[in-house]
């Protein structure tokens, strides 16, 4: 079990080709569905600890348009529901990813995300997004953060792609990412194992599309994980009620 990933890891390039292929046979729904202010709200906050909440930053999407701010924050943390992942260069309506970013990361890697939503909705296709995207990478538009952070995604519940199989998948898999651009899991001498969930409990380098934009990922431990799926029992059976594919099953708890 694992994110993002997140599209994340590295058969990033064939998981996009694969589902490409399913968006060709016409087996994805692509057009963006603008959830309940309310609910996405909640789910964006869910992604960073609940003593952190009341201070961080929200923005919500507006499929037509991108992400608007829809609560100021005080503490330069900034809240969203990821919905875009450019790297698969790929479009579905059934990526949802709950993250938060300090203020450094806002600057750097939420922008890129609030980009890639915007020129979604501009109406660029999957290929013509991420080739915009990883210009923008090579020409200096977009740069890593200034200094270390990190980003939190303690929410109980996201949606994409994932272990076992980098499918997409629902998953519950709190945990934390530290922003380690440029650095491999070579580099640290980890050796995790997306079909083994105890290799994945200790520090492993997940990579988003480039090496610029690679986390050192920290799994939440099987207590803190158990106590965030009471604390947001609500949460879980709201998403789950909004949509089906957003329902955990037994087995993810």
């Amino acid at each position: 079990m694992k994110i993002k990933w997140i599209a994340m890891l590295v058969a990033v390039a064939f998981n996009g080709m694969a589902a490409a292929a399913d968006n060709i046979a016409g087996n994805i729904e692509t057009t963006l569905e603008r959830m309940p202010a309310e609910l996405e709200t909640r789910f964006a906050l869910s992604a960073v600890p609940a003593q952190l909440r009341d201070q961080a930053s929200v923005y919500l999407l507006d499929p037509a348009k991108g992400y608007t701010l829809s609560k100021q924050g005080t503490s330069g943390v900034a809240c969203i529901v990821q919905r875009t992942a450019w790297e698969l260069a790929d479009f579905r309506n059934d990526i949802y990813i709950p993250l938060c970013y300090d203020a450094a990361g806002t600057r750097a890697y939420l922008k890129v995300i609030f980009d890639a939503a915007a020129l979604r909705a501009q109406g660029l296709s999957p290929t013509e997004l991420k080739t915009v995207i990883e210009r923008r990478w090579k020409n200096g538009t977009y740069t890593v953060p200034e200094k270390d952070g990190l980003s939190y995604m303690v929410s109980p519940v996201f949606r994409t792609i994932g272990p076992p199989d980098l499918k997409v998948h629902t998953l519950a898999m709190p945990h934390l990412m530290f922003y380690a651009p440029h650095v491999t899991n070579e580099d640290i001498g980890a050796k995790p194992d997306l079909a083994d969930h105890a290799s994945l409990m200790y520090p492993f380098i997940g990579r988003q599309g480039n090496e610029e934009q690679s986390y050192m990922i920290q799994m939440i431990g099987a207590a803190e994980k158990a106590k965030i799926f009471a604390d947001e029992k609500s949460l879980i059976d709201d998403l789950c009620d909004y949509r089906d594919m957003l329902c955990l099953s037994l087995e993810e708890h």
